[in-house]
């Protein structure tokens, strides 16, 4: 019985300890929250904390009347969704075959993958290659150049190789080909493992910015990271003034407005996350233990 007290005690402490540690990650969206529903006055005067003040919907009236951050969350959704399917294909496809030992050259191949966890490709000579295959300014270059990961590889190989070989031999004897074993067999068994690898990919291509500032010249192309960059680095009114934003001196400050656009351009990733938590989870356990 105290063994069994005692063990209640520290579950108790643990949890409360992961709630602490969830609301200290809450509370930044919480106050971004409390900002961009807050009226001018008591935002400028540094008032608002974690719940609104003199509500107001301004923030958020503007914000979905603004036509260049929906198209720019447009073109987010767009890279994050196809290169997200693009990255699972290359990675899949890529993984199965190394995990079949019977495989050509699959040692040489497993050497050549693990030497890019050592040696990253240099900006410079990464940049002229894009411009080579004429991607540069173009979406592809914010989807192809980052859709393969040597660690996203490894963790698919590994669950791979954890598949029942039995199972494999009898597709074959049925007379499968690989192709057919890849399609009907491997990856409807890999929901769980295509599920982490494309939840980290996507909340990485949702995020990433640093490639269209390189590769994107074209306005209407930049991704609504890359406005929310220059929001939050440059100047808070003449970043407003090239999302064409209205007067902002009557209904709203740049502060809510930089509250307003992080939530909008936040939300829709957090959204995706409670549909694929299980399969996450279930997921990074089984490309963790398997071998």
């Amino acid at each position: 019985m105290p063994a069994y007290r005692s063990d209640r005690r520290f579950q108790l402490a643990n949890d409360l300890f992961l709630v602490l540690v969830s609301l200290t990650m809450f509370a930044p969206l919480l106050h971004l929250a409390a900002v961009s529903l807050s009226a001018p006055e008591y935002v400028g005067a540094k008032l608002v904390t974690f719940w609104p003040r003199g509500f107001s919907l301004e923030v958020y009236r503007t914000i979905f009347g603004t036509s260049s951050l929906w198209r720019a969350m447009g073109v987010s959704v767009y890279i994050t969704v196809v290169g997200t399917l693009l990255a699972l294909l290359f990675t899949s496809t890529i993984a199965y075959s190394l995990s079949r030992p019977q495989m050509p050259l699959r040692g040489w191949i497993l050497k050549g993958i693990v030497l890019t966890f050592v040696f990253s490709v240099p900006l410079i000579p990464s940049y002229l290659l894009v411009r080579t295959l004429q991607m540069d300014n173009t979406l592809w270059a914010l989807m192809v150049p980052g859709a393969l990961s040597a660690f996203n590889v490894f963790i698919m190989k590994t669950f791979f190789q954890g598949l029942s070989a039995e199972l494999f031999d009898a597709a074959k004897m049925d007379g499968c080909s690989e192709l057919g074993i890849y399609a009907r067999i491997a990856i409807p068994l890999s929901s769980p493992v295509i599920a982490t690898i494309g939840l980290f990919h996507a909340v990485g291509q949702w995020n990433s910015y640093f490639s269209a500032l390189i590769y994107i010249k074209t306005k209407t192309l930049l991704p609504i990271q890359v406005l929310l960059r220059n929001l939050v680095v440059e100047d808070g009114l003449g970043s407003m003034s090239q999302i064409q934003t209205v007067d902002l001196s009557r209904t709203s400050t740049p502060e809510m407005m930089k509250a307003g656009i992080l939530l909008f351009a936040t939300l829709p990733i957090l959204i995706v996350y409670p549909f694929l938590q299980k399969y996450f989870v279930k997921g990074a356990m089984l490309g963790s233990l398997k071998e």
